[in-house]
Protein backbone atom coordinates (compact mmCIF):
# COMPACT_ATOMS: atom_id res chain seq x y z
CA UNK A 1 0.00 0.00 0.00
CA UNK A 2 1.24 3.08 -0.86
CA UNK A 3 0.62 6.20 1.48
CA UNK A 4 0.22 9.39 -0.17
CA UNK A 5 3.50 11.58 0.09
CA UNK A 6 2.58 13.96 2.47
CA UNK A 7 4.35 17.28 3.10
CA UNK A 8 5.46 17.66 6.92
CA UNK A 9 6.38 20.78 8.69
CA UNK A 10 8.85 19.16 10.52
CA UNK A 11 11.98 16.80 10.54
CA UNK A 12 11.45 13.70 12.57
CA UNK A 13 14.38 12.11 14.51
CA UNK A 14 15.39 8.40 13.28
CA UNK A 15 13.55 5.61 14.98
CA UNK A 16 16.59 3.32 16.91
CA UNK A 17 15.94 1.31 14.19
CA UNK A 18 17.06 2.52 11.92
CA UNK A 19 20.47 2.89 10.54
CA UNK A 20 21.81 6.25 9.77
CA UNK A 21 24.03 6.60 7.50
CA UNK A 22 26.01 9.94 7.54
CA UNK A 23 28.06 11.66 4.54
CA UNK A 24 31.47 12.13 5.27
CA UNK A 25 32.30 16.59 4.49
CA UNK A 26 34.27 16.86 1.43
CA UNK A 27 37.74 18.11 2.50
CA UNK A 28 38.43 21.33 2.33
CA UNK A 29 41.19 21.79 0.02
CA UNK A 30 44.80 22.32 0.92
CA UNK A 31 46.47 25.95 1.79
CA UNK A 32 49.00 27.01 -0.64
CA UNK A 33 51.34 29.62 -0.18
CA UNK A 34 50.62 31.05 -3.63
CA UNK A 35 47.04 31.13 -2.51
CA UNK A 36 47.93 33.44 0.28
CA UNK A 37 50.46 35.97 -1.46
CA UNK A 38 49.16 38.59 -2.98
CA UNK A 39 50.51 39.48 -6.54
CA UNK A 40 50.48 43.14 -6.35
CA UNK A 41 52.31 43.45 -2.46
CA UNK A 42 55.42 44.96 -2.33
CA UNK A 43 58.00 42.45 -1.78
CA UNK A 44 61.20 41.99 0.96
CA UNK A 45 63.21 44.88 -1.01
CA UNK A 46 60.50 46.87 -1.61
CA UNK A 47 59.27 47.46 1.93
CA UNK A 48 63.34 48.25 2.91
CA UNK A 49 63.30 50.82 0.46
CA UNK A 50 62.62 54.56 2.32
CA UNK A 51 59.46 55.77 1.39
CA UNK A 52 57.64 59.30 1.46
CA UNK A 53 57.88 60.84 4.56
CA UNK A 54 54.74 61.28 6.15
CA UNK A 55 55.54 63.27 8.34
CA UNK A 56 57.13 65.68 5.92
CA UNK A 57 55.03 68.68 5.51
CA UNK A 58 54.60 68.82 9.28
CA UNK A 59 58.40 69.22 9.66
CA UNK A 60 58.74 71.72 6.62
CA UNK A 61 56.37 73.75 8.60
CA UNK A 62 57.64 76.92 9.67
CA UNK A 63 56.86 77.58 13.19
CA UNK A 64 54.09 80.43 13.90
CA UNK A 65 55.74 83.57 15.06
CA UNK A 66 55.20 83.89 18.53
CA UNK A 67 54.18 86.98 20.09
CA UNK A 68 57.79 88.94 22.22
CA UNK A 69 56.20 89.25 25.03
CA UNK A 70 54.04 86.63 27.40
CA UNK A 71 55.19 84.58 29.68
CA UNK A 72 58.12 82.12 28.04
CA UNK A 73 58.72 84.65 25.35
CA UNK A 74 62.05 85.83 24.25
CA UNK A 75 61.53 89.34 25.77
CA UNK A 76 60.65 87.69 29.42
CA UNK A 77 63.55 85.52 28.58
CA UNK A 78 66.30 88.46 28.11
CA UNK A 79 65.00 90.69 30.90
CA UNK A 80 65.79 87.79 33.59
CA UNK A 81 69.13 87.57 31.66
CA UNK A 82 69.67 90.72 32.62
CA UNK A 83 68.83 90.59 36.02
CA UNK A 84 70.63 87.62 36.65
CA UNK A 85 73.46 90.04 36.14
CA UNK A 86 72.92 91.71 39.31
CA UNK A 87 74.60 90.31 41.92
CA UNK A 88 73.87 91.17 45.90
CA UNK A 89 76.47 93.07 47.41
CA UNK A 90 76.46 91.01 50.64
CA UNK A 91 76.39 88.17 49.13
CA UNK A 92 77.98 86.78 46.38
CA UNK A 93 75.00 85.30 44.50
CA UNK A 94 72.53 87.02 41.54
CA UNK A 95 69.17 88.39 42.75
CA UNK A 96 67.39 86.06 40.42
CA UNK A 97 68.84 83.01 42.11
CA UNK A 98 69.02 84.20 45.53
CA UNK A 99 64.93 84.48 45.46
CA UNK A 100 64.85 87.88 45.49
CA UNK A 101 62.91 88.33 41.94
CA UNK A 102 59.17 87.09 42.91
CA UNK A 103 57.90 87.53 38.99
CA UNK A 104 58.73 89.25 35.24
CA UNK A 105 55.42 90.23 33.35
CA UNK A 106 56.33 91.29 29.69
CA UNK A 107 53.72 92.33 27.14
CA UNK A 108 53.80 92.32 23.32
CA UNK A 109 53.92 96.53 23.53
CA UNK A 110 57.16 96.05 25.00
CA UNK A 111 56.24 96.77 28.61
CA UNK A 112 57.76 94.66 31.91
CA UNK A 113 56.58 94.65 35.37
CA UNK A 114 59.23 93.02 37.64
CA UNK A 115 57.97 92.22 41.19
CA UNK A 116 60.81 91.74 43.41
CA UNK A 117 61.26 92.40 47.25
CA UNK A 118 64.45 92.16 49.15
CA UNK A 119 66.06 90.09 51.84
CA UNK A 120 64.98 92.39 54.66
CA UNK A 121 63.01 95.90 54.67
CA UNK A 122 66.36 96.88 56.52
CA UNK A 123 68.76 96.02 53.69
CA UNK A 124 71.38 98.57 53.04
CA UNK A 125 70.79 98.68 49.57
CA UNK A 126 67.05 99.04 50.05
CA UNK A 127 66.60 102.13 47.87
CA UNK A 128 69.40 101.86 45.58
CA UNK A 129 68.56 98.13 44.47
CA UNK A 130 65.08 98.65 42.86
CA UNK A 131 66.24 101.20 40.57
CA UNK A 132 69.40 99.16 39.53
CA UNK A 133 66.61 96.50 38.48
CA UNK A 134 64.87 99.01 36.70
CA UNK A 135 67.28 100.48 34.64
CA UNK A 136 68.36 96.94 34.28
CA UNK A 137 65.12 95.85 32.38
CA UNK A 138 64.93 99.00 30.78
CA UNK A 139 68.07 98.71 28.74
CA UNK A 140 67.01 95.24 27.38
CA UNK A 141 66.44 95.64 23.75
CA UNK A 142 62.38 95.66 23.41
CA UNK A 143 61.56 96.60 25.92
CA UNK A 144 59.75 99.65 26.03
CA UNK A 145 58.71 100.46 29.42
CA UNK A 146 60.28 98.94 32.54
CA UNK A 147 58.23 99.13 35.98
CA UNK A 148 59.61 97.31 39.59
CA UNK A 149 57.13 96.60 42.43
CA UNK A 150 58.83 96.29 45.74
CA UNK A 151 56.66 93.34 48.20
CA UNK A 152 57.46 92.72 51.39
CA UNK A 153 54.73 89.90 51.41
CA UNK A 154 55.57 86.83 51.01
CA UNK A 155 58.57 87.90 52.81
CA UNK A 156 62.27 86.62 51.57
CA UNK A 157 63.65 83.39 53.40
CA UNK A 158 66.29 80.88 52.32
CA UNK A 159 64.27 78.56 50.93
CA UNK A 160 63.39 80.44 47.81
CA UNK A 161 67.14 80.21 46.72
CA UNK A 162 67.83 78.32 43.97
CA UNK A 163 69.77 75.34 44.22
CA UNK A 164 72.79 76.85 42.35
CA UNK A 165 72.46 79.80 44.65
CA UNK A 166 72.76 77.18 47.74
CA UNK A 167 75.88 75.38 45.80
CA UNK A 168 77.41 78.53 45.70
CA UNK A 169 76.78 79.61 49.16
CA UNK A 170 77.38 76.24 50.54
CA UNK A 171 74.08 74.86 52.16
CA UNK A 172 73.65 72.01 49.85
Amino acid sequence: MNKPTEEKDFVAAPSPTEQVVAQAPAKPPRARVSDAVDPDAETASEKLERKRDYLEGFLAKKPEEAGNGGPGGPLQQAVVDALKEIYDPEIPVNIYDLGLIYGVDATEDGEVVVTMTLTTPHCPVAESMPAEVELRAGSVPGVRDAEVNLVWDPPWSPDKMSDEARLELGML
